[in-house]
């Protein structure tokens, strides 16, 4: 069954053959972007641009139809106008094509018959081809390891263990750039639109076995197979974590989400309430989404309840200790006082001016001095009763009074300490915005998670606990 649904799937994310169907000189037509993108990313296939004038396109033959092409065809990408479609798939089945993805809007999603009636005929073609359709009406697969881009999105992000599908081409582009950003590492996602074939229940059937795919992430707005899904989601979530955001969850949201992708709504508390039953978690927005994909790429599979927070660098004060640890208190993560050895060994370093000796910490404004901030850091991580430390660096006041040779110095020392126990960053906006990229990349690839706000560090490190409690039946 695992080999079947692998290999089912292998032609989705790895192609051997594509052909782009309304491929274009012209570079504002989006045949033109696919094809573009796909040439610039290096994409390791064999790449037939197919437009009803043959001749040469972005330096490639050109064919007139799919059948025209001499080789193997695998997978089709189809950008022309919706009254044409199903003579495409036509010529798709008489060529032996194992995916059609169609970036061509039009269809159900518009909530008028003839769009509805050429989706059901799409869908009854493909049966009687035996091909699969992803879309209509979305951008498709992302396949980095097989050098394959996000549609017209030449960009290549970094392999790694993180899937995502979405309704929504949007999000998952966004997904995808902030990925490129923050260091999330994705075997794959992909971009599905009305899902009038392969939908949310057929992707979550392969990354259920997918061993390249360690964490999965969602954005969905409805689906047809509810009961499937969630028997799915509640056997996949007991060894790959699943992060959800739903879309449509109010009346105005739920008729967008018909006219986007012809979606039907469920009701905001029967998705809550199935989601908890089967241990996935649900998230509120693509940032929320984003940090916890990040936080379980880089955490151990354990709970991280009692957290220490580091503050006041650079500055500070006793107003930040207590909205730090209301914002950990208020998701349900414990700030409990040092033991009194941790006490006494802070003591002996730290300033009496300025620093407040308790949890959270305040430096007192001393972090710059690497020798007090190495220090510091080696006697809170030996606390035992600290799971986690978080670091809030404060960007714009660390920008302002120390040196930037310092303030990477003072990011090893973080990364040497997460290594004996774990610990993420708090970073403010401050620094331009390709200094923070840089910073975050770094830190990224030494298993350091930065947030950009405290509270948004709580909520994720929140999530990740709840899913390793309901999983080890302590919810």
């Amino acid at each position: 069954m695992n080999r079947e649904k692998l290999r089912e799937f292998e032609p989705v994310f790895y192609p051997k053959s594509i052909a782009v169907v309304g491929a274009s000189p012209n570079p504002i037509k989006f045949g033109n972007r696919y094809l573009e993108a796909l040439i610039n990313a290096g994409y390791r296939g064999k790449l037939y641009p197919v437009n009803p004038s043959g001749g040469k396109i972005s330096g490639l033959k050109a064919y007139p139809t799919v059948r025209d092409i001499p080789d193997p065809v695998e997978y089709v990408i189809v950008s022309i106008p919706a009254q044409h479609v199903l003579d495409v798939l036509d010529d798709c089945a008489a060529k032996g094509v194992k995916v059609v993805q169609f970036f061509t809007a039009g269809f159900s999603e518009t909530g008028e018959e003839e769009g509805c009636r050429l989706e059901r005929e799409m869908v009854k073609k493909a049966k009687e081809g035996g091909f699969r359709i992803i879309g209509p009406n979305c951008i498709g697969a992302y396949s980095p390891a097989h050098q394959m881009p996000y549609g017209p999105m030449p960009m290549l992000g970094e392999v790694g263990t993180v899937a995502f599908i979405s309704q929504s081409g949007g999000h998952a582009g966004r997904i995808i750039e902030i990925g490129m950003r923050r260091g999330i590492r994705f075997s794959k996602v992909v971009s599905f639109g009305n899902g009038s074939d392969l939908d949310s229940v057929d992707y979550l059937e392969y990354l259920k076995v997918d061993p390249d795919t360690r964490i999965i992430g969602a954005y969905l707005e409805g689906m047809r197979q509810g009961r499937r899904f969630l028997q799915l989601a509640r056997e996949t979530s007991k060894t790959k974590p699943m992060i959800i955001w739903k879309g449509g969850n109010t009346d105005a949201g739920a008729a967008a989400a018909a006219s986007h992708t012809g979606s039907l709504a469920i009701s905001d508390t029967i998705w809550t309430a199935v989601l908890k039953q089967a241990g996935v978690i649900r998230v509120d927005s693509l940032e929320e989404l984003a940090d916890t994909l990040l936080t379980f790429q880089h955490f151990p599979p354990f709970l991280s309840e009692n957290v220490a927070i580091v503050a006041g660098l650079a500055g500070g004060g006793g107003g930040e200790s207590v909205s730090s640890t209301d914002a950990c208190a208020s998701v349900g993560l414990n700030v409990p006082p040092f033991t009194e050895e941790t006490r006494s060994r802070l003591k002996g370093i730290l300033p009496p001016a300025g620093s407040i000796l308790r949890n959270p910490l305040d430096m007192g404004g001393v972090g710059g001095v690497l020798e007090i901030l190495e220090e510091t850091m080696e006697i809170v991580v030996a606390d035992p009763r600290i799971d986690l430390v978080i670091v809030n660096e404060h960007l714009y006041q660390l920008d302002m009074w120390v040196a930037k040779e310092t303030l990477e110095a003072m990011n090893d020392i973080f990364i040497r300490f997460r290594g004996m126990k774990p610990l993420v960053i708090v970073a403010a906006p401050g620094l331009a915005s390709d200094e923070r990229t840089a910073l975050e990349r770094k830190l990224s690839d030494a298993q350091v998670t930065v947030y950009p706000s405290l509270d948004r560090a709580a909520k994720a490190i929140a999530n990740m606990n709840w899913y390793y409690r309901f999983h080890r039946g302590n919810l």
